[in-house]
């Protein structure tokens, strides 16, 4: 078996184009999360911690089949 040296890992400089900073802390809101019973019943939350409370908490599979990702509906404001 052979072994290779690890190399320091370079690190991207605070003044490189590919540096990436948090812009915000807060919650993005993109998306929904549709839960859908293997009865076909379904429930829409907003938040993804929600969904899987009510996924651990439905038995994990037993009564759920799936959930869903949706895009957020963009809210208008005016005349359409």
């Amino acid at each position: 078996m052979t072994y290779t040296e690890k190399q320091p890992m370079e690190l991207i400089q605070p003044d490189d184009p590919q540096y990436f900073t948090e812009t915000s802390d807060g919650d993005y809101g993109r998306h929904q999360y549709k839960v859908v019973s293997k009865t076909g019943e379904s429930i829409v939350v907003d938040d993804y911690m929600l969904a899987q409370e009510i996924w651990w908490t439905r038995g994990r599979g037993k009564y759920i089949s799936h959930i869903e990702v949706l895009d957020r509906k963009k809210e208008t404001k005016g005349f359409k």
